[in-house]
């Protein structure tokens, strides 16, 4: 299993980024979680096997209709990265920070 935390910056938040990442998640059977930042960033950890995760990542660099990434940010990351989801099944939206 891959684990991977991004952050992606440009025109994220208001378009919809977390709700499109969840769902893109959730079908490609991803575990972990999305979040605004109050940077204006947006946050992820995605978890699953590595040629999915990868597939995400490149996902996640266009983003949804109307979103605009100017950059994405990757690191490799443990299990312990899901804890804020309560580290359970499944892809999460979870509150900004």
């Amino acid at each position: 299993m891959k684990v991977a935390h991004i952050t992606i910056r440009g025109r994220v938040q208001g378009v919809g980024y977390r709700a499109w990442c969840a769902r893109e998640a959730e079908a490609l059977a991803l575990r972990g979680w999305v979040r605004n930042r109050r940077s204006g960033a947006v946050e992820a950890v995605l978890a699953g096997p590595p040629a999915t995760v990868d597939a995400m990542v490149d996902a996640c660099r266009n983003g949804p209709p109307g979103a605009r990434v100017d950059d994405l940010l990757i690191h490799e990351a443990s299990d312990a990265a899901l804890a804020a989801s309560g580290g359970g099944a499944g892809f999460h939206i979870l509150e900004t920070v």
